[in-house]
């Protein structure tokens, strides 16, 4: 019932508008009563965001699951792809709404309203990570708002397009500024050298010859010092 309602809804937003379209026609042909649209959705504007509920859910559950293992900025920007998979879900009634976001200023608004809460779903488990620190809560209101925009950048981008191409690889290249300027930087590569043995050091030899000597000179000094002659 609950698909019904919304496939209802944008047939008549496509059809006649959003201001046009009431509960009641959108109830009327989905063929169900004003009392079960209403248990689905509070208002007209929530049916439109049908699924934002449950991906901030999802994404509140992936962040409490987090530990101490995980580099707090990459988490979050882990937790910012939950959003891109609902959206990537169905690319179709995505491009439906971005489009019909942009035409009605109260969706907009209703929109805005949403964003804020992922942004500050994410603020708030960067502020626990970062408690230690002197700018913890500062850095992280900055970084939760940094992975948004970078999210959103690259999500309006792709829905202009009218959801071509791979959305996920144009996402993280959005975040991976955000990585970059925030994230712990990769491990150092391990040496290609084993480390010195400091009980059996190497032995270092320097040499000092007339500038012309012949190899063979300077091979033999060189066997002389380290005692092989």
């Amino acid at each position: 019932m609950r698909d019904a309602l919304v496939a209802a809804a944008f047939r008549l937003f496509l059809e006649r508008g959003y201001e046009q379209t009431t509960v009641d026609d959108i109830v009327a042909l989905a063929g169900v009563g004003r009392r079960s649209f209403f248990r689905y959705f509070p208002s007209k504007e929530d049916v439109v965001f049908p699924d934002h509920e449950r991906c901030l859910a999802d994404m509140t559950a992936f962040l409490a699951a987090s530990d101490e293992g995980h580099e707090p900025v990459l988490r979050v920007c882990d937790a910012a792809r939950l959003v891109l998979g609902m959206y990537a879900e169905n690319p179709s009634f995505s491009v439906q709404r971005y489009r019909l976001t942009k035409q009605v200023p109260g969706l907009r608004a209703y929109e805005l309203s949403v964003v804020w809460r992922y942004e500050r779903a994410l603020a708030e488990y960067l502020r626990g990570r970062f408690a230690g620190r002197p700018d913890g809560s500062l850095r992280a209101d900055v970084v939760a708002a940094a992975v948004v925009a970078a999210h959103n950048n690259a999500l309006r981008s792709w829905l202009r397009s009218d959801g071509k191409g791979d959305a996920s690889t144009t996402v993280d290249h959005a975040l991976g500024y955000v990585q970059s300027a925030f994230g712990a930087p990769p491990a150092a590569p391990a040496p290609e050298h084993p480390a010195e043995d400091p009980e059996h050091p190497e032995d270092v030899v320097v040499v000092v010859s007339r500038r012309g000597a012949p190899l063979w000179r300077v091979v033999r000094e060189i066997e002389t010092t380290l005692g092989r002659e």
